[in-house]
């Protein structure tokens, strides 16, 4: 079994690597032909894993910096969603 610092540092690293996959996700489905609505679940779920998983570390470190990275992937599927829903449609 892991110690309990091990875990939360892991923990604090998957929040991390939850930026990191949607980045990658991102440019590998990119296109005209793709489904946005579900580009934007898959960002939606991987940041609010990294969010939670940033949260249980207790890491200061991981906290502040898994926080901000997974916060700044969802007001870009926030975009992508404006932009995928029609923003300019009556």
């Amino acid at each position: 079994m892991l110690h309990k610092k091990k875990a939360k540092n892991i923990l604090g690293v998957l929040s991390i690597l939850t930026v990191l996959i949607n980045i990658i996700f991102f440019f590998i489905v990119r296109g005209p032909d793709i489904n946005f609505i579900s580009v934007i679940i898959v960002f939606t779920i991987l940041s609010m894993l990294g969010i939670i998983f940033a949260i249980i570390s207790k890491k200061m470190w991981f906290v502040i910096i898994g926080i901000l990275l997974n916060s700044a992937v969802l007001v870009f599927a926030y975009f992508l969603l404006l932009g995928a829903v029609g923003i300019s449609e009556p």
